[in-house]
């Protein structure tokens, strides 16, 4: 099967022109952690099957994978084609290409989310406590509760006592 390739400037198009995209970084999470467009999705290749159904339910989206060279890229636009998806193309260029192309990148996990957050600490001025002030609250049994918004995973692995995960 051929696949596509799609540039950079087609994809800001598509975004700008509200359509509907699915750019996924099919590498590990943490080389996509260390660099990847604002809103690339990360479906590694080794959970590509397991995971591309309920993160891209429609067969016919406009899917683009990319990766920094290392190959995986062309596999998972193979393999979405044989799990039925119809309109699956390549980053021109893969990750390199979107920066050539003056692409921004990001650095970490969740960046949406986060930058979201900056910009309603910053325009609504919400107030944040020290660790050592949520901890006297807990320790005083003041009326809180703690809501831990990263992913369930990250929540499991090491979270504030009592605080309720909700991604």
């Amino acid at each position: 099967m051929t696949v596509s390739n799609r540039s950079f400037a087609q994809i800001r198009q598509a975004l700008l022109d509200r359509e509907e995209v699915a750019l996924v970084d099919v590498r590990e999470e943490a080389p996509f952690a260390e660099s990847h467009p604002l809103f690339a999705a990360n479906i590694p290749l080794s959970k590509l099957e397991l995971e591309v159904y309920s993160r891209i339910p429609r067969r016919d989206t406009q899917v683009t994978v990319y990766d920094n060279g290392e190959g995986l890229a062309q596999i998972a636009a193979q393999r979405l084609q044989a799990l039925g998806y119809t309109e699956v193309s390549l980053l021109e260029g893969g990750l390199d290409g979107w920066r050539s192309a003056g692409g921004e990148l990001f650095i970490d996990v969740n960046v949406p989310s986060k930058s979201f957050g900056e910009l309603v600490e910053s325009q609504r001025h919400t107030p944040s406590l020290a660790a050592e002030e949520v901890q006297a609250l807990l320790d005083s049994n003041a009326d809180v509760v703690v809501l831990d918004a990263r992913r369930f995973d990250e929540y499991q692995t090491m979270s504030i006592p009592t605080g309720i995960s909700v991604p």
